[in-house]
């Protein structure tokens, strides 16, 4: 990226908040009807569903019911002469399906004789899985579709298992024209931009793999590095955003630093890195979820975001899953606020347990405690705002209390 002061300058107009109560907010409302009224109804679904159905005597062998098949079929020639070329009678063909089941049933018989074990019932494909009751945290919406909580605890299982698929390496030295400073300041700038179109913060967090895992495998100029954040933020804004920004909205923010064409050829480069699956787990996601197991308040939701948003500008944390970055960011604003540890249900949903997130939460309790980077401060700036409780202002917990919570007996779950 140019620099610092090329960033400030494309600024938008107009910085919105950026807060909670306003993620969920649709700036605009689309009509649910469509342009011809309303639509039409299939004539071809009442042919299709009252068909003539031709009914056929079955024969029975126990209890085992033997299609039968028609007696004769005609056959049109091209000279217009019909031609009856005649099948096998109904009475062959149950004769013939009783002789196969006689014959299936003796063979089961001796294989069972033989190996003293009957044959193995089909199995069904999906089996349910069987949630504890004193973890079941959704049982209080079962009936709210818009929840699915019958789904709850696969969806965040599914998305755990596709964490391996985008699990990153430090690749800065792979790249000979950047450096972790400049990553970092391309970071907080796409926070600025977050925060100046109001976007959801899922578009923040999947707009920030998005640009890693292109770095990861491309070289690319520092020049261009502005570029590529912006055309992150485009893509996520049009995966995540119901009313997304286009792209002269981005080519303003960037203040013409780049032409129109030029975005559309970095956002085709971007899919092809990623072979167009953008579907990427971020932790914030995550996040929402395990403060709901833990039962957290906003304020407590809110602190973890800003460790969680913090952990972005660190290029040592770029290699962290999301579901475990999450569980850190949460077990350090409970120990913040004195609301305890990690407990049992957060275990059992997460699957993380105390021990294998205490070296995470040092290195984020390290990160707050480090002197804060005078080029670096969109994320503090926005979280010491009223909307978010002022939480970059709290102040960190004793490391002792910290040690002593980390250092508690875990759990054993069955």
């Amino acid at each position: 990226m140019q620099s610092r002061t090329h960033c400030c300058k494309s600024k938008a107009r107009g910085i919105g908040n950026g807060g909670d109560n306003q993620e969920d907010v649709h700036h605009v409302k689309r009509t649910p009807s469509s342009p011809q009224g309303a639509p039409k109804k299939r004539s071809a679904f009442v042919d299709l569903t009252n068909t003539k159905k031709v009914q056929n005597d079955g024969c029975v062998k126990n209890g085992k019911a033997v299609k039968k098949t028609p007696t004769s079929k005609v056959v049109i020639k091209a000279n217009n002469n019909l031609k009856v070329s005649k099948q096998p009678s109904s009475e062959e063909q149950c004769k013939k399906s009783e002789e196969q089941l006689e014959q299936l049933e003796q063979l089961e018989q001796s294989i069972s004789t033989d190996t003293g074990a009957s044959l193995p019932k089909e199995q069904p494909e999906v089996q349910e899985q069987k949630i504890p009751e004193e973890f079941d945290v959704d049982k209080e919406q079962v009936g709210d579709c818009l929840m699915s909580p019958e789904y709850a605890k696969d969806i965040f299982d599914y998305l755990r298992n596709r964490e391996e698929k985008f699990v990153l390496t430090d690749y800065m030295h792979t790249q000979p024209d950047l450096n972790g400073s400049m990553r970092g300041i391309l970071i907080d700038w796409m926070v600025e931009v977050q925060e100046n179109f109001e976007l959801n913060h899922e578009t923040l967090y999947l707009a920030v793999k998005l640009a890693d895992h292109y770095l990861s495998v491309t070289e690319v100029r520092r020049a261009s590095l502005q570029l590529i954040g912006s055309t992150a933020m485009l893509i996520a804004a049009k995966f995540e955003e119901r009313c997304p920004p286009g792209v002269d909205d981005f080519l303003y923010i960037c203040d013409d630093a780049y032409k129109r064409q030029e975005f559309l050829v970095m956002e085709r480069k971007i899919l092809q890195a990623l072979n167009f699956d953008i579907n990427i787990p971020v932790p914030y996601r995550f996040l929402r979820r395990y403060a709901k197991v833990a039962h957290a308040s906003m304020e407590t939701l809110t602190l973890a975001r800003y460790v969680c948003e913090l952990s972005l500008l660190e290029l040592e944390l770029v290699p962290e899953r999301a579901s475990r970055l999450a569980s850190a960011c949460l077990l350090l604003a409970l120990i913040t606020n004195h609301l305890g540890g990690w407990t049992a249900a957060l275990q059992y949903h997460s699957g993380y347990t105390l021990g294998e997130l205490g070296p995470l939460v040092r290195s984020l309790y390290a990160m707050l405690a480090s002197p804060a980077d005078e080029n670096l401060r969109a994320v503090e700036n926005k979280y010491s705002h009223k909307v978010f409780f002022e939480v970059a202002k709290l102040p960190l917990v004793h490391i002792e209390t910290l040690e002593e919570t980390l250092s508690e007996p875990g759990f054993t779950l069955g």
